[in-house]
Order: structure tokens, then sequence, then C-alpha cells
């Protein structure tokens, strides 16, 4: 058996947690986690002197817990000459089951207290944006970097489905464009995104570096039944339409992907954002937008009753890389 010292002291988290309490309360009996460590300790030595001095006590000490353990169980547990000590039967039955349960017991605790600092559990996020590039993609990979044994969760889907589900506390935090009102969430703005219009390759637009609305106004454009073909929808009805005109929007049952294959394909054009433009297709081009104002806010939305110790480092880091990445930002 390995006699190393070091190894030999009580479980620091079952030390600090649970020595002074005890494993069960029943009539039937009450021991002491320290009497049942002395004992595995005096089993492995098979000496109640070398166990005393493993476990930086007194030898008396030890007899004497070890004793008043028998006494509770009715039973010797080891039987004792001048040469030291060993288990009886009933010892060794005793001892193999006692480390078992110690050692169970101290998984438990180190497990709670990870789940309760967050080092330790599940996070669940939802999201409507590209993982492509961006804000998003960079707090994901550091988070999941820096807490390896936090399982996260993510879910793409519509952010009032994802508000929802926030509410009923089957997400813990969703991120997606705009400035909702929710006076029973917490809502924080995080990052910006440029907005994009995509054309198809050859298209007149393609020579230019930036693209202004007044050039858009005789473009048909298309966006998706789903969400963000909406969004998109109020977007371009507010920059390009004005009192006798309105632009020529196309709605299309299609996903986001399918959509920009479409503009390749000569459909229209669309607008997307920034993170999008990581992801390469075919036969189309990005081209920024260039009103100042053609930026889209970014937010974070939680539940201020959501206590996942996870959610709070997830929120933490999030704030940490807005602050730094508006630092490296040039003036």
């Amino acid at each position: 058996m390995h006699r190393n010292s070091q190894s030999r002291a009580l479980p620091k988290d079952v030390t600090s947690a649970l020595v002074g309490r005890h494993l069960l309360a029943t009539p039937e009996w009450n021991i002491s986690l320290r009497s049942v460590w002395h004992s595995i300790v005096a089993a492995e030595q098979l000496s109640f002197h070398r166990a005393a001095s493993v476990l930086g006590t007194d030898q008396s000490v030890v007899s004497r817990k070890i004793r008043a353990l028998e006494d509770q169980l009715g039973v010797s547990l080891f039987e004792r000459n001048r040469a030291g000590v060993r288990l009886t039967r009933a010892g060794k039955e005793f001892i193999n089951q006692a480390k078992s349960a110690l050692s169970d017991l101290d998984y438990a605790v180190k497990s709670a207290r990870c789940a309760g600092n967050g080092s330790r559990g599940q996070l669940r996020i939802g999201f409507f944006c590209s993982l492509a590039a961006g804000f998003l993609r960079q707090l994901l990979v550091e988070f999941a970097r820096a807490h390896k044994t936090v399982t996260i969760d993510v879910s793409h889907g519509a952010p009032r489905d994802h508000i929802q589900q926030i509410r009923d506390r089957a997400m813990d935090i969703a991120f997606f464009t705009g400035h909702p009102e929710l006076p029973d969430c917490d809502v924080e703005l995080l990052w910006h995104e440029r907005v994009f219009c995509v054309v198809p390759e050859g298209h007149p637009l393609g020579s230019v570096e930036a693209v202004d609305w007044s050039r858009l106004r005789n473009e048909t454009f298309i966006v998706s039944h789903d969400e963000p073909g909406p969004e998109i929808h109020e977007y371009l009805i507010m920059r390009l339409a004005t009192v006798g005109f309105h632009p020529k929007i196309r709605r299309l049952a299609v996903c986001r992907e399918s959509l920009i294959h479409l503009v390749a394909m000569g459909f229209g054009l669309t607008l997307t954002s920034e993170s999008t433009i990581a992801t390469p297709f075919r036969g189309v081009m990005f081209k920024p937008i260039c009103g100042q104002t053609d930026v889209l806010p970014c937010v974070g939305v939680w539940s201020p009753a959501n206590d996942n110790p996870a959610l709070r480092r997830f929120v933490s880091l999030a704030r940490a890389l807005k602050t730094a990445r508006a630092a490296a930002r040039p003036e």
C-alpha cells in the first residue's frame, strides 16, 4: 500500500465541510468521519503508532477514536498485539466499504463546490447572429477554453422564442440585435456590427468600396419570411422609403444561407450583418453600407433571477471582452 504521509491526511474538502458532522443521523448509529479515517490509516499502516505519525497526532488519540468506533459498531475492527495491529474479518469488510464511501463523499463535496462557483455545470446560450466571426465567436471560444468542465449548449433561433425560454429558465442567455424593452430581463449592449449589402459578382456595385443608399433605391431586395427577414424588411423601409416611393422587396420562404445563394443567382440583393461576411459564399460580394448610422447594436439578454454561477462568469467575461475591444479600437 502507498505509505506517502501526505496522502494520509483526510481530504481537505471532506475535512473542512464535514468533520464534526455525521454521515447519517439515525437512532441506530452516529459515527464521526474522523474516527473512520483514523481506522483506515491504521489499517494501512498496521500500527496505531505509525498511523498517529502519519496523521500528525498522538497514538492515544488514534487508539481512543478507534476504540470508540468499535464500541459504536459493536464489533472489533483490529486484533492488537505487541507487533502492531491487523484487521479482523469484520474490520476488513468495514474498511473496504468505508474507503469507497469516503471517496464518493469527497467527490460529492467537490462536485457541489464546482457547480456552486461555476467551474462545472451547464450554460445554455441562444443566438441569432452568425458565429463565423466577431464578438460572440470570440466570447464562446475564450469561455470554453477557460471553463472546460462547463457544458455549453447553443441554440440558434428567433429572439422572441429565446426570450420566452429565458423567462421559463430553459435558457441562460441570448444574443440578438436591437434594443428590446424587457422590464423583467437584464439587457446589456455588448457590441456593434456594420450592415453589409450582398450583391452578385458582376453587379455594378461590385466595383465600389462602400454602398450609398441612394444607389440602392432602384434595386430589388429579397428577404426571408422568417427571422431576420422581417427585421431586414423594416430596415430597408426605414432607409429607402419616401413619400410616393416604396422599395421593391420580395419575401421568400428560405433560410439565410439559401437567400445569399439566391443573390448569387441574380434574384436580387439582400442585407446582412458584419459577422456573416467571414463565411465564404460563391458568386457574391459583401459591400458595407457607408452611412454612419448603419450599425446594429447587439445585446445580451438574461434573467436577473437566474443564479447559475456559470452564467455570472460568462457575463463577466463578456463585459471584459467588450472593454478590451473598446480599448483596442483606434481613435
